[in-house]
């Protein structure tokens, strides 16, 4: 990790700019129905692809991952609920929301008990339409606001379904940025949620942002953002990329990084793996009260990759948790409901936890033997003036306490509770200054 290869010492801050960019990417992908497979996720992918120079993979159904079976895929065309009089009372091409993901054809003509069978709603929350799936057991169905269909007379009425679950491909993208080293940062986004801009749009919009931005920086780590469907994308990207995974070092799921909340991070199945310290620092330092949960093996596709045959260290981070904001997986979560604000404070969160593992090495202290006598050679400020001398002159000492080639910057920054970016910039000096020396890798 040479000096002249490295970020600068001051990690990036808050960019207002890549919030309102960050925003428009997740616009432009929110009204498109995605699925495990299928178009929706193709266009998904092709859209993204305008922004960095995506890989994207066809894996044909029937293909293993791992215990798994790629399925079939789901081709929709149309999906609507019609009345007596002809009228389209729902439509999934109003709100891709109104249609169940992977429901099979139907064309049938009912009554309203009968059509009520396969309508779902949240009677908690009458003015919303819900999220469903049935992506492994044959079925169909339609999802519609409570009081909507609290208020249909009774029919007739018609159920029209036009899909298909035929033998096709699942369908992921990849991009990839080579570092100075083949050890790699994962970061992974779910492509599989229509028509919802928090729990699907945010976080395939961050990623996209940010493997541009990586792109013209020198970077020490080689970096792959992965855009797969939840589950199934990972498990098969898990299965074709054994020798990948043993190159991952650090890596990152993100989701549901636009609204107001938390921030929230659970950690990897190690549990002390450094990206859960880097983001245990980075979120204990920028947030008044930040969420940071041990591992469970529920949520997203950090389950799969800290299953125990990888055991990979990948933690998840977003704004407010899954399930525990009221607008998750219902039509309330639009574009409205992620701002360019909180999506700019995301970012910086997860580039400030990436500048720390970019910049984590080891030191050593070439006079160990009592504290070298910082005054002669101006280390210390004379009369003060700077608002943080204090906190400079404490890391030095601590710097220079800890440089004993078994504590990394991030350990020191850590015992000190300083911030890593005012231990990095301290050891610089110091390094400069011919009193500490880095620990060849």
């Amino acid at each position: 990790m040479g000096e002249a290869t490295k970020p600068a010492a001051v990690p990036p801050g808050l960019e207002a700019d890549a919030g309102v960019t960050i925003h428009a990417i997740a616009a432009e992908i929110f009204p498109l129905c995605r699925s495990i497979t299928g178009d929706g996720v193709r266009e998904t992918l092709r859209r993204i692809g305008r922004n960095i120079p995506l890989d994207v993979i066809e894996v044909e159904s029937g293909s293993p991952a791992c215990d798994w079976t790629v399925p079939d895929e789901w081709t929709i065309r149309a999906a609507y609920i019609e009345n007596a009089a002809g009228e389209r009372i729902v439509d999934f091409r109003a709100n891709p929301l109104h249609v169940m993901s992977y429901s099979v054809a139907v064309d049938e003509v009912m009554p309203l008990d009968a059509l009520k069978r396969h309508v779902f709603t949240l009677p908690e929350q009458p003015d919303l339409i819900p999220y469903r799936t049935s992506y492994y057991a044959p079925c169909w169905g339609f999802c519609m606001a409570h009081r909507q269909l609290e208020a249909l007379p009774d029919g007739p009425y018609r159920a029209v379904i036009d899909a298909d679950i035929a033998p096709g491909h699942l369908t992921y993208g990849e991009f990839y940025l080579p570092g100075e080293t083949p050890e790699e940062v994962l970061l992974s986004a779910h492509i599989c949620h229509p028509g919802m801009a928090n729990d699907n749009c945010s976080g395939l919009a961050l990623l996209t942002y940010l493997a541009k931005q990586l792109t013209g920086e020198k970077r020490h780590y080689s970096y792959r953002f992965l855009f797969a469907p939840g589950t199934i994308g990972a498990l098969t990207w898990l299965a074709r990329n054994e020798e990948t995974v043993s190159r991952i070092r650090h890596g990152l799921v993100l989701s549901c990084v636009g609204d107001g909340g938390g921030p929230y991070y659970k950690r990897s199945r190690r549990g002390n793996a450094a990206i859960d310290r880097a983001m245990d620092h980075v979120l204990r330092l920028n947030s008044a009260a930040p969420e940071i949960v041990d591992f469970v093996p529920y949520g997203y596709d950090e389950r799969q990759f800290c299953s125990p045959g990888f055991n990979l260290p990948v933690g998840l981070f977003q704004r407010s948790r899954y399930a525990s904001f009221p607008e998750y997986h219902t039509s309330a979560d639009t574009m409205d409901f992620i701002t360019p604000e909180h999506l700019a404070e995301s970012h910086a969160l997860v580039r400030e936890a990436l500048f720390v593992i970019e910049n984590d090495r080891l030191y050593r202290n070439l006079f160990p033997k009592g504290e070298p006598q910082l005054g002669r050679r101006g280390l210390y400020d004379a009369l003060g003036g700077d608002p943080k001398a204090a906190e400079k002159n404490l890391a030095m000492l601590w710097m220079l306490n800890l440089s004993d080639g078994a504590h990394s910057l991030l350990d020191i920054a850590e015992r000190a509770k300083l911030p890593f970016a005012t231990i990095l910039a301290t050891a610089r000096l110091l390094e400069r200054h011919k009193l500490i020396a880095p620990v060849p890798a």
